[in-house]
């Protein structure tokens, strides 16, 4: 416990602070000087925030509260001159340049120890001999700073005085809940008791194994509505794995035709050709997650978890984006989830130890043999999942979830709620050894929130003023033990809005990078002799792989100055594009040389994959030949499979082809698209 300071002490200095912080505001230049000022103002706000940072470090000492009142005392005290205005005494102090430390790249089994010894601390349940319960439930939700340590992340859903209840709570949330959404695959759990014959339990595995597997790569970057429909379709078509792996490689893009991603789905053709032929699966798949991931094409931990868990009963981890972010805000881990691999493996290993506590917790409230398999881990998986998705949202619901009272990043908006009211604000920072490594600053963030709604000069000195205010609100912090949860009583509109804001923040974001734009032209040549049109096959890797599209060229990149007349640069971009690719195959193989009568301009397409924006102008074209003249510009590749063709209307209507490619078909036959 750090020292109590004396409130009287406490209460001037913060009258101080706030002077200092009044005669700050007084010497803000006009508008005309305020460039000339920015840097002093950035100086004094290094030489403050570098007193708060050592304040914070230092919160648990008794040293800390004299040498901190000394601070405040010295920053009110007009020797400190802060005079903004005034330049010419104000020399810029030379600072002495010092070098980084070189860091030495750690080896794999460096690493391997590292992280075995960051999951002990975090997730063991022993604590230098205290109880665990207790230690984590002592250290109170605070207004976070950037040092705070490690143990603050011990997660309360595992480790807390309320963790089980709290455990008991979501499950219960989820079992209200689970139909909500009317998700067709989501069944009760096969229990293996409740069968009297294996062939009958492995039928109905079989088929149990595979709807799950097939709901979980349509959910994969698609959204659940969309998705209930493709879904319900498929398995009428395709109702056992085995139907699935005699379909064609055409009829199954056909039924992916919209959902996107279409490499999915050839994933899934080729996972379910090797199941069924494999002589141990014969048709199931496996209920091990390892071997899920080694076995199956496509099918990554997160993927196998869910199968694992939802069919087979088996505490496997289930993690998606949902619930990275609701177990960030669970820890109160202020880190990327998306590119920093070890805040993502911390998460996992949350992941892992909660759904096996829950099966422990069903084994001791069933007074049961310790089982292996139940519906406790399906259940829990997918009610961490239901949870982000509808609740824990990036935009979150605080007053509608079930596990507020274990919630981190909802503590700590509590926290700022108090800090609003009060003024005062509670810390928990450990010794050095122990800071956390995993949260990025959260002074930080919240600058970068500021600087993004301020002008520049406004935000430097509202910084100023918030470390001053920070500073002060250190020394009159009173630290308490007890469980962190909020009050009961009824939050106000207002304290909900601060405490989701708080929360929005977790996980950490960056902004979003510029989607790159394109244009292409796309070509329907329909020949005049028979009506059909020519198509391509687009390459087996990549964008879009495998799908038939009309003949498309991708425009190079113009200067808006060589742009000035897009469309009559696109129409002749199109006939030069058109004759070259038509000229070769009549060189070789046409008896007349074939006249290209353009028709002209159709429309344009907008379509927006997820990392490219594609913009399609659409020019049809008639290749006008004889009857009896032999074209032959039919071919295959290597693998036997037509990498162009000439196709009827029809053929074209049932052709496996992107929605955008799709829509200039529309185009081409005379459709009016919706805006």
């Amino acid at each position: 416990m750090g020292s109590v300071p004396n409130p009287t002490r406490a209460g001037s200095k913060r009258l101080a602070a706030i002077k200092a912080s009044s005669k700050l505001n007084l010497q803000v230049p006009d508008d005309d000087d305020a460039s000339s000022s920015l840097s002093d103002i950035s100086s004094s706000l290094s030489e403050i925030s570098s007193s708060a940072s050592n304040a914070s470090s230092n919160l648990n000492s008794a040293h800390y509260v004299s040498s901190r009142t000394q601070l405040l005392s010295d920053i009110a005290n007009d020797d400190m001159d802060l005079d903004l205005q005034d330049e010419s005494d104000n020399q810029p102090t030379k600072r002495r340049k010092i070098n980084p430390p070189n860091k030495k790249r750690l080896t794999t089994a460096q690493k391997n120890t590292a992280a075995r010894e960051l999951s002990e601390r975090l997730f063991s349940g022993e604590a230098d001999g205290h109880d665990v319960d207790a230690l984590c439930s002592s250290i109170p939700a605070h207004a976070r700073s950037s040092q705070h340590s490690l143990v603050y992340h011990r997660p309360l859903l595992l480790h807390g005085l309320t963790s089980f209840s709290a455990r008991g709570a979501l499950l219960a949330w989820f079992d209200g809940v689970s139909t909500a959404r009317a998700m067709p695959w989501r069944k009760a759990w096969i229990d293996p008791t409740q069968y009297d014959g294996e062939k009958e339990l492995r039928q109905a595995l079989e088929r149990r194994a595979y709807e799950v597997w097939i709901s979980e790569i349509m959910l994969q970057q698609t959204r659940v509505a969309v998705v209930k429909e493709y879904w319900t379709r498929w398995m009428v078509k395709w109702p056992t794995i085995q139907d699935l792996a005699a379909a064609t490689h055409d009829e199954l893009l056909a039924a992916w035709r919209g959902l996107g991603y279409y490499s999915r789905a050839e994933r899934i053709h080729a996972a379910a050709k090797l199941v069924v032929a494999d002589c141990n699966m014969k048709g199931l798949l496996p209920a091990d997650v390892a071997e899920l991931e080694a076995k199956i094409p496509g099918v990554g931990r997160y993927t196998a978890g869910a199968i694992s868990a939802i069919v087979f009963g088996r505490a496997a981890p289930m993690v998606d984006g949902n619930v990275l972010r609701v177990l960030s805000r669970q820890l109160g881990i202020l880190g990327d989830v998306k590119t920093n691999k070890k805040v993502v493996d911390v998460l996992w290993q949350a992941a892992d130890v909660l759904v096996k506590q829950v099966v422990e917790d069903g084994n001791d409230t069933e007074d049961t043999l310790v089982k292996n398999e139940s519906d406790r881990p399906g259940r829990w998986g997918q009610a961490l999942m239901e949870l982000g998705s509808t609740v824990c949202t990036p935009k979150p619901s605080c007053s509608q979830c079930p596990i507020t009272s274990t919630c981190r990043a909802y503590g700590e908006g509590y926290a700022l709620t108090t800090v609003a009211t009060n003024g005062s604000t509670t810390s928990a920072v450990g010794d050095i050894e122990d800071l956390c490594t995993l949260c990025e600053p959260i002074e930080k963030v919240v600058q970068q929130e500021e600087d993004r709604k301020l002008p520049p000069l406004q935000a430097i000195v509202t910084g100023v003023h918030a470390i001053v205010e920070n500073m002060a609100d250190l020394i009159a912090t009173v630290t308490t033990n007890g469980e962190p949860s909020p009050a009961t009583r009824d939050l106000t509109k207002r304290e909900l809005e601060v405490i989701a804001n708080h929360a929005k923040r977790f996980p950490l974001r960056h902004p979003k990078k510029k989607t790159r734009e394109e244009e292409c032209l796309v070509c329907a040549v329909r020949r005049s002799s028979d009506g059909r049109y020519l198509l391509h096959r687009r390459p087996a890797k990549g964008l879009l792989a495998n799908m038939w599209e009309f003949p498309s060229y991708t425009l190079p990149s113009v200067s808006d100055a060589s742009a000035s007349a897009p469309q009559e640069r696109n129409k002749a971009a199109a006939a030069k594009f058109t004759s070259e690719l038509l000229g070769v195959d009549a060189d070789a193989v046409f008896a007349i040389t074939p006249r290209l009568k353009t028709v002209g301009a159709l429309g344009t397409v907008p379509w927006v994959f997820s990392h490219l924006k594609l913009t399609m102008h659409v020019h049809r074209f008639d290749l006008i030949i004889d009857a009896d003249d032999d074209d032959m510009i039919d071919s295959s590749d290597a693998t036997g499979k037509p990498q162009q063709k000439w196709a009827t209307s029809d053929e074209v209507d049932t052709a496996s082809m992107g929605t955008g490619m799709r829509l200039c078909w529309s185009l081409v036959q005379g459709k009016r698209l919706e805006q």
